[in-house]
C-alpha cells in the first residue's frame, strides 16, 4: 500500500472524479486509475463504483483511515519543526458563524506575531455541517455550539452570549418593557432557527418550560439568513446578540427574553489521535485570545474553562 494510492482515493472522494483526482494531484487521469486499480487489488475489494464514480462502502472506510494517515504524515515535519521553536503548517478551523465575526480578527492579529509561519484557513458553517467535517478529519478543530453531537469530539468552552430578540424599532415587540415573556412571543410569528439545531434546543426548552409553543414564520439552519431576513424587514427572530452589530443599532433592538439560557460557545477537537503541532498551537492560541480579549461584543460574557 502506497501513499499515493491513498491520495488518489482521497481526491476522487473529494472531488467526485477520476479526472478530479487527478487535477488536484497534478497528474492524469490513468495514473489515478492505476493507482486506485493496485489498492482494491491489494485490499481484495472495490473501493470505487466505476459506473458512478461513488466510493463503495468499503471504499468510506479506507478514506476514513487514509485522512488520519495523511494526518500522522504531515505532523512528523510539523512536530520537529516545533524544536526550533518555529512551528510550520497548515491548520483547518472551522467556525460558526455568529462567533467568527469577532473571533477571527482576535486570532489573526495574534497570528501574525506568535506563529507567522502557520497558514490558517477559516471554514464557515452551522454545528450540522461543521460537526462531521471535523470528525472525518476534514477540519482540525471548530468553535461550535454547545452540545456537540458526535461522540467522537470533545470540547473545551469558549464564552456564553445571551440570546436575544432582534426586532426592528417600530415593532410592537420593541415598545415592550423587557424581559419579554414567552407567552408574549407567542402572539407573534417569528424567524426560528430549525428544530433540533443546537439554538433551537435552548429556545424550545425555554418556551416549553413556560408552556408556550413558539409561532415560527420560517425555520432555517443558518443564523446569518436568519438575521439578514430581519434586517430586511421580514420580522423578529431570535439569535444570539453578537448577531446584532453596532451600525444597525439605529434601527433594531435586542430584547431580552424571560427564563432562556445563554448559549453555550466550545471549541472542539477530535477525542482519538495526537493533533500536530500546528494545530496544537492555534489551540492555545485561541483559548488565550478569547479569554484576553478586551473589548467582547455586548452579551458575551467570558468565564473559566472546563471540558465537555
Amino acid at each position: 500500500m502506497e501513499i499515493r494510492q491513498l491520495e488518489a482515493l482521497i481526491g476522487i472522494a473529494d472531488h467526485g472524479t477520476f479526472s478530479g483526482a487527478a487535477e488536484v494531484l497534478g497528474t492524469v487521469q490513468s495514473n489515478i486509475s492505476n493507482r486506485i486499480a493496485h489498492l482494491e487489488s491489494e485490499l481484495g475489494t472495490e473501493l470505487v463504483d466505476r459506473s458512478t464514480g461513488a466510493l463503495t462502502e468499503s471504499g468510506e472506510i479506507v478514506v476514513e483511515r487514509a485522512r488520519r494517515i495523511l494526518g500522522e504524515l504531515r505532523a512528523i515535519a510539523s512536530d520537529v519543526s516545533e524544536l526550533s521553536a518555529d512551528i510550520h503548517g497548515e491548520v483547518v478551523l472551522g467556525m460558526i458563524g455568529s462567533a467568527g465575526r469577532w473571533i477571527v480578527p482576535l486570532l489573526l492579529e495574534a497570528l501574525r506575531s506568535t506563529y507567522p509561519h502557520v497558514a490558517l484557513h477559516i471554514v464557515e458553517g452551522t454545528n450540522s455541517v461543521i460537526e462531521p467535517q471535523l470528525v472525518k478529519g476534514h477540519l482540525d478543530l471548530a468553535v461550535v455550539a454547545w452540545p456537540i453531537n458526535a461522540p467522537e469530539l470533545a470540547g473545551v468552552d469558549l464564552f456564553s452570549e445571551d440570546l436575544v430578540l432582534i426586532v426592528d424599532l417600530q415593532h410592537p415587540l420593541a415598545k415592550l418593557p423587557e424581559p419579554l415573556s414567552f407567552a408574549t412571543l407567542a402572539q407573534y410569528e417569528i424567524l426560528l432557527p430549525f428544530r433540533g439545531t443546537p439554538i433551537r434546543r435552548e429556545i424550545d426548552e425555554a418556551s416549553r418550560h413556560k408552556g408556550v409553543e413558539l409561532k415560527p414564520l420560517i425555520e432555517l439552519d443558518g443564523l446569518r439568513t436568519i438575521a439578514s431576513l430581519t434586517f430586511d424587514g421580514y420580522g423578529p427572530s431570535i439569535l444570539p446578540a453578537t448577531m446584532l452589530s453596532k451600525h444597525l443599532r439605529d434601527k433594531f433592538v435586542a430584547r431580552h427574553i424571560e427564563g432562556i439560557a445563554k448559549r453555550r460557545v466550545l471549541l472542539a477537537t477530535r477525542r482519538f489521535g495526537f493533533p500536530a503541532a500546528p494545530v496544537r498551537a492555534i489551540h492555545a492560541l485561541l483559548i488565550e485570545v478569547v479569554q484576553r480579549a478586551q473589548n467582547v461584543p455586548d452579551g458575551v460574557y467570558l468565564g473559566s474553562l472546563h471540558g465537555e
